[in-house]
């Protein structure tokens, strides 16, 4: 996948130079566990023996796909930061491989989640196989937030690593900023999932759930914050052009 989507792309990037020219071999075993990672969300799901199961399975799709998806975001962040900067030193290899220790130890939490959260819709009211008291919900919701707060930690730790050889990497003024940008941004995806586990704590247990729905407030965020990013950027690098 990640020779497809870099093939005939050696060059600059949203203005960013690429300098992961090649796939390393952090890349291709990041790949097989993030592969292994989305078979863990239906390993355990056999194959229907009667129709009233198979309409189940395929009720189930909602949850698999949000998932799937949340898995597919944290690969895309890790493909673009090896493609910006092609490192493979002993830091990147720790910080990645925690990150990945991270995602695979997650994968069941996170499909217990939200099968839960769907289980009425896949398995009918009453039916549900999944079983949480109401005061169980806080820690459910603390444990997803703080694996979610981790991810995007060692993603910061990554790029402030970058920062840090940026003059090995011979990153330009942009790229410094645009790493910066990216730093800062993973700090609001943290400060997010902080909030999240601060409600979860705070609330009843029977609403404990509410607090999942801060994880909404990070699209308007990012808007807020890559527009004025992207305001000063132009002020800075572009502002003398034309």
């Amino acid at each position: 996948m990640r020779e497809t989507l870099f093939k005939g792309r050696p060059h600059p990037s949203n203005g960013f130079r690429l300098r992961g020219h090649e796939i390393q071999r952090i890349e291709t075993f990041s790949d097989g566990v993030f592969a292994f990672a989305v078979t863990l969300l239906i390993v355990s799901l056999e194959v229907p023996k009667t129709f009233e199961e198979l309409l189940i399975s395929m009720r189930g799709f909602a949850a698999f796909g949000i998932c799937f998806t949340l898995l597919l975001l944290v690969w895309h962040e890790q493909h673009v930061f090896f493609r910006r900067y092609a490192l493979g030193d002993q830091t990147t290899i720790v910080l990645n491989a925690m990150l990945l220790f991270i995602v695979l130890f997650y994968v069941y939490p996170l499909k217990f989640l939200f099968s839960l959260l769907f289980s009425d819709q896949i398995y009918g009211r009453g039916k549900n196989p999944f079983s949480i008291n109401q005061d169980q919900m806080p820690q459910l919701m603390v444990i997803y937030g703080l694996g979610y707060m981790v991810i995007y930690t060692l993603f910061a730790l990554m790029y402030l690593h970058a920062l840090r050889r940026r003059s090995a990497l011979e990153l330009t003024d942009a790229e410094v900023f645009d790493t910066r940008s990216k730093v800062f941004a993973h700090g609001i995806l943290i400060a997010i999932g902080a909030g999240s586990i601060l409600l979860a704590m705070i609330l009843p247990g029977r609403m404990a759930g509410l607090s999942g729905w801060l994880y909404m407030a990070i699209g308007p965020a990012f808007w807020v914050y890559f527009t004025r990013r992207g305001v000063r950027r132009r002020r800075l690098f572009e502002g003398g052009k034309g």
